[in-house]
């Protein structure tokens, strides 16, 4: 028994440092947002729903009693989801915030106060628990699919540049480590989401492997121009040629050096012209 509690606890342990690194792995796209003044073409659903999710478990760890590695995960889920949210939104496109906020209204404000609501007056505890822990499950399926958003673009782009790897591979490691803990702990509503985690990172790592180095665009770094737009290519293989072309234009168009030797010519013309009169 005691080895058994002592698993239970390594795994908790380990789910919740891997799970932080998880929280903590789109940063550096974050701060490209930042960077660059622009959502980029990330999408706010998955970070909505990822939110949605930790709320949930907060609220199934608390009915359920000696889940303090719930508890502490998902209380900082929900401050470092509800910071990319911000950021994205005040970054974004007034589509993209008009959307983020219509979604934030719709899982984090109705949705959550709907399942809270409906749940917490049953009267029997277990069939509170037990309707609480299927929605759970549900979502957290939901949280591990939400990135199939990306899937598709990445499928439809033919670039992974949305889709940052290590996201993939810590989403991976979390699934499998979550996994053992509801297992030990006898509990089908955490072991059975995490299925589908490691399902879903093992196909964004094989999509990573397949596009990681087809050619991409790149695009004028400009903070105003919106990178989900990426259609115009400014830079080309014969860079080195195109620049004595426009030298050339400015020759034909009397332009730099181009009107002397013209001046110079016609003068010439004159004077032959007087000579031989």
């Amino acid at each position: 028994m005691a080895l058994h509690l002592s698993w239970v606890s390594v795994f908790g342990d380990l789910g919740v440092i891997v799970s932080f690194m998880v929280a903590f792995s789109p940063m550096p796209a974050f701060y490209q947002i930042y960077k660059k003044k622009t959502s980029e073409g990330f999408q706010s659903l998955p970070y909505v729903i990822s939110l949605f999710s930790a709320m949930l478990w907060i609220y199934y760890a608390l009915l359920k009693k000696n889940e303090m590695h719930l508890i502490i995960i998902n209380i900082f889920c929900c401050f470092i989801q509800s910071f990319y949210i911000v950021t994205y939104v005040y970054y974004g496109r007034k589509k993209e915030k008009v959307e983020a906020v219509k979604l934030m209204l719709l899982f984090n404000v109705f949705g959550s106060g709907l399942i809270f609501f409906s749940t917490y007056f049953l009267h029997n505890p277990k069939t509170r628990l037990c309707i609480l822990g299927y929605i759970c499950l549900g979502f957290s399926a939901s949280t591990y699919a939400a990135p199939l958003a990306i899937v598709r673009k990445v499928i439809k782009t033919k670039s992974v540049e949305f889709m940052p790897f290590t996201l993939s591979v810590f989403l991976t490691i979390q699934a499998v480590m979550w996994f053992f803990y509801g297992l030990l702990k006898k509990d089908i509503n955490i072991a059975g989401p995490n299925i589908l985690g490691f399902i879903f990172g093992i196909l964004q790592m094989i999509l990573y492997a397949i596009y990681k180095n087809h050619p991409k665009k790149m695009v004028v770094e400009d903070p105003k121009l919106q990178l989900s737009d990426q259609l115009e290519s400014v830079v080309s293989s014969d860079v080195n040629t195109t620049a004595p072309q426009t030298k050339d234009k400015e020759y034909k168009n009397g332009g730099g050096g181009g009107g002397d030797v013209e001046a110079q010519n016609i003068k010439k013309n004159t004077l032959d012209a007087s000579q031989k009169v």
